[in-house]
């Protein structure tokens, strides 16, 4: 279980995040939306132990992964990427095929695309086991096919190892199709918590009646 008691992030007088209260249940997928700029990225750093925050607490899992929004390979091919990950040959073998991948898997990471580069770095995180998996807009570089195969991934990963999933994102489908639970940001603050079906349905607020009108599906 993550509980955030009276979580705040400022960058000198600006406030970026504040949120009084939210438990997160272990197992549980949670999908964060809102505008550029809403604390996506802030809560799911401060949840990762990248950065502090001004004020407040909250508790987390042992175990982590990250994956950032903004993508980045190693040196070498498709494969060694994965295995400094901490993978066996034979699992990042595996991982490529399930992101339609393995027809790269010797080229060289550095010169792949932007949505090819995307679904390496989720193998590359995947290829490890943890408590809580916190990725940053897992679908924001891929098309349709590719986010259909990230949206796989994640649901067969969360049953594989029982994990706690948190994730930013800008797609309804992939709030809808992975998460169980939506959260609508604004300005740092909550202004919808609950399924994605129901948020989108019913919005809280007049602001996220707003932003959920534009992400009917």
């Amino acid at each position: 279980m993550i509980e955030i008691k009276n979580l705040k992030k400022r960058y000198g007088e600006r406030t970026v995040l504040d949120i009084p209260s939210l438990s997160i249940a272990d197992g549980e997928t949670l999908a964060l939306a809102g505008a550029n700029g809403s604390g996506k990225t802030t809560l799911l750093k401060i949840l990762g132990g990248i950065i502090k925050t001004s004020e407040g607490s909250f508790t987390s899992s042992e175990r982590i992964l990250y994956m950032p929004q903004n993508s980045y390979a190693f040196r070498g091919d498709l494969i060694r990427n994965i295995l400094i990950g901490g993978a066996d040959r034979s699992k990042a073998l595996g991982l490529l095929e399930k992101f339609e991948l393995s027809h790269l898997a010797e080229k060289k990471a550095k010169s792949l695309s932007g949505g090819e580069l995307q679904r390496l770095s989720l193998c590359r995180v995947l290829s490890k086991e943890c408590n809580l998996l916190l990725l940053d807009e897992p679908t924001s570089a891929c098309d349709a096919q590719g986010a259909e195969l990230v949206i796989k991934a994640i649901k067969d990963y969360r049953e594989s190892c029982g994990c706690t999933v948190i994730m930013s994102t800008h797609s309804p489908l992939l709030a809808v199709n992975a998460a169980d639970r939506l959260i609508i940001l604004n300005s740092g603050k909550i202004e919808a918590d609950g399924s994605p079906e129901e948020i989108l349905a019913n919005p809280w607020t007049q602001w996220a009646k707003s932003f959920a009108a534009g992400w009917k599906i």
